[in-house]
């Protein structure tokens, strides 16, 4: 029983537990199904859209509240290198839409017995393959242009660029949920009516 105190071993467990749990809710909230990925795609089911609001809302109000707590958590921020993450989401969405899954909704399909998601899941693989060889090539070039520097780090937050406390961003983004939850439930109902 030494190796569960092993810090290392606790981190795995603690992102297996945290995965499986994930994985339960995305299975719960239908966005493992291709249909449903493929409704917001179509702009005609808005469950995803929904889905991912809430997670990044949850996300932020769980990571900004244990930091006020005092976790001492560090956080592993990326770097704001906006050209690389303009051609990372080009190359995400496009896989997106061939597949129809997302990296989570993927592993997640997966599990609840998708098999076309598992071809998705060996691409995912080769991708992270491939990115991994190529890195060294591109990480002085592609990954550092357009990069957003505060004090010599690209490594920043909205928070630390603009000095406003990050509670202030989550109440805004609180208001744009609660307004596109809004304006999608009125949208669907007279949708729904008219069908």
């Amino acid at each position: 029983m030494s190796w569960l105190i092993d810090p290392n071993v606790r981190m795995i467990i603690y992102g297996l537990l945290a995965g499986l749990v994930f994985g339960f809710l995305l299975q719960k909230a239908k966005v493992t199904r291709y249909q449903v990925i493929l409704g917001q795609f179509l702009l005609k089911d808005f469950t995803v859209l929904k889905v991912m609001l809430t997670a990044i809302i949850v996300g932020a109000v769980g990571i900004w509240g244990m930091q006020a707590m005092g976790a001492g958590f560090p956080l592993h921020v990326k770097g704001a290198t906006l050209l690389a993450n303009v051609a990372g989401g080009a190359i995400f969405g496009i896989g997106m839409a061939i597949l129809g899954y997302c990296p989570g909704t993927g592993v997640a399909a997966a599990g609840d017995g998708s098999r076309h998601a598992v071809v998705g899941i060996l691409g995912m693989i080769v991708g992270g393959g491939i990115y991994a060889e190529v890195y060294p090539q591109i990480e002085d070039g592609l990954l550092k242009a357009w990069s957003v520097t505060v004090g010599g780090s690209n490594k920043v937050t909205l928070a630390e660029l603009s000095g406003v406390s990050p509670w202030w961003y989550i109440a805004g983004l609180v208001v744009i949920a609660a307004a596109v939850f809004l304006v999608l439930e009125r949208w669907e109902r007279g949708r729904a009516a008219t069908a």
